[in-house]
């Protein structure tokens, strides 16, 4: 009786969270917008002390030195005086389930991943609500767009990527179906649980479940080559991966596994790939170069996971992968991600305390990841012609006690920093009469 008091209570409480609308989308840019007088952080490792940004219907038109330039008085409809702030471009979190779970502990609030093991057909877009409670969280430490990525199975499904302020699906998407996710056989498996781990022993298994996946590719590759009558769907979404139209990310961690995936994506025809976790990716870092195979670190902020790991290996492993000329970005999946993807810019801030230059650091999460992503024409710095997605901070975006942002936008829309927190934070604040 009472875990049905319970289970009613969480229903309850759930629809209403869920009931709850997210700030309405902002309207397409209808009005050109200056930014003066800012730090302009690039994103391609580049900064203008004094920048001069504009950006008209969605793109970014000017990138200047705002002491080298002249301009009419009537140049631009809206003028943002950001002096001694910071103007980024927007961060993007790779690899992540927002909008495809929203409490996980409601069932039918959870859509992040389908029964089966070989799904390259499983498209995790159709289930992205772009109204979570959660996205609106995200936004205010500047994450503006995200891979939506499926979970489980061998073969996961297919990613897309959206911008975080949309009225559907449609309206997010900036690129549709950009990758198929895998997850590569394990090495060792570990027995017990976390609180009383067991032992750990070789993956007997190994050597078959990787002939499973490359038996899978060559009956998909048979497929593609001939002119069958009867479509198979399952087979004909990972064309991509053929074409080079698509990227496989393979979900990997240990010295082996990764050695081992670059491998089999060469095997078997694979055009582009991308190593997602890389634990131990800087140990095959020349490997990975070599094949021009880029790596999403795993959530940085994580203990070394070996006995024998320096302590700090988790917060240095990008600067180790960087310094071997391998193309690496930040993701965060893991325990409770969707709220911890907030954290994002402070997993990079980390990495620049641990080795990383500063701007370099901001690669991470900016123009590497679209650059892995495949949509660096689009987005990932502040250039000319790219997508006017942006924002502007008091100070430093990687620093969590200097990250407050006074505006930002997506394609030229200026869009709400209000969240259901901040409501909170302004009612209390009223309580207790704080400013």
């Amino acid at each position: 009786m009472m875990n049905k008091k319970i289970y009613l209570l969480l229903l309850v409480f759930s629809i209403s969270i869920l009931t709850k609308a997210q700030q309405t989308p902002a309207a397409a840019q209808s009005k050109s917008v200056l930014i003066m007088n800012a730090t302009a952080h690039l994103g391609n490792g580049k900064v203008i002390e004094n920048s001069a940004i504009g950006f008209v219907d969605g793109k970014i038109n000017l990138v200047a030195d705002a002491t080298l330039i002249r301009l009419a008085k009537d140049a631009y409809d809206i003028t943002i005086d950001a002096g001694g702030k910071h103007v980024y471009p927007g961060f993007i979190a790779p690899n992540s389930t927002l909008g495809l779970v929203e409490i996980d502990a409601v069932k039918s609030s959870d859509d992040e991943g389908e029964i089966g093991e070989m799904k390259p057909h499983i498209r995790s877009i159709i289930a992205y609500t772009a109204d979570s409670k959660v996205i609106e969280t995200v936004r205010p430490n500047g994450i503006l767009m995200a891979q939506i990525t499926p979970r489980e199975g061998r073969i996961s499904g297919t990613s897309s990527i959206v911008q975080l302020d949309a009225w559907n699906w449609k309206d997010a998407l900036i690129k549709e179906n950009d990758g198929i996710h895998l997850n590569f056989p394990a090495t060792f498996k570990r027995s017990g649980s976390w609180f009383e781990p067991g032992g750990i022993e070789a993956n007997k298994d190994y050597s078959k479940q990787i002939a499973e996946l490359a038996s899978f590719l060559a009956d998909a590759k048979a497929y593609l080559g001939a002119s069958s009558k009867e479509r198979n769907l399952v087979l004909e979404a990972t064309k991509g991966l053929f074409d080079g139209s698509q990227t496989l990310f393979i979900n990997a961690n240990d010295e082996k596994q990764i050695t081992d995936a670059v491998q089999f994506s060469k095997e078997n025809g694979i055009k582009k790939m991308v190593i997602v976790g890389g634990y131990e990716a800087y140990k095959v870092g020349e490997l990975l170069q070599k094949n021009n195979v880029g790596v999403f670190l795993r959530r940085v902020h994580e203990m070394p996971e070996n006995d024998d790991d320096d302590i700090d290996l988790p917060y240095k492993a990008a600067k180790l992968l960087t310094d071997k000329g391998v193309v690496v970005g930040l993701e965060n999946s893991g325990s409770h991600e969707r709220m911890n993807t907030r954290n994002l810019p402070f997993l990079a801030g980390t990495c620049a305390a641990y080795g990383l230059d500063k701007e370099e650091a901001l690669k991470l999460i900016t123009s590497n990841t679209a650059k892995l992503l495949g949509i660096d024409a689009q987005c990932g710095t502040l250039e000319q012609g790219k997508d006017a997605t942006l924002f502007i901070s008091e100070g430093d975006a990687l620093d969590m006690r200097t990250n407050k942002l006074t505006n930002a936008f997506i394609q030229g829309r200026m869009i709400s920093l209000e969240t259901h927190q901040t409501k909170l934070n302004d009612r209390y604040k009223t309580k207790y009469n704080q400013k």
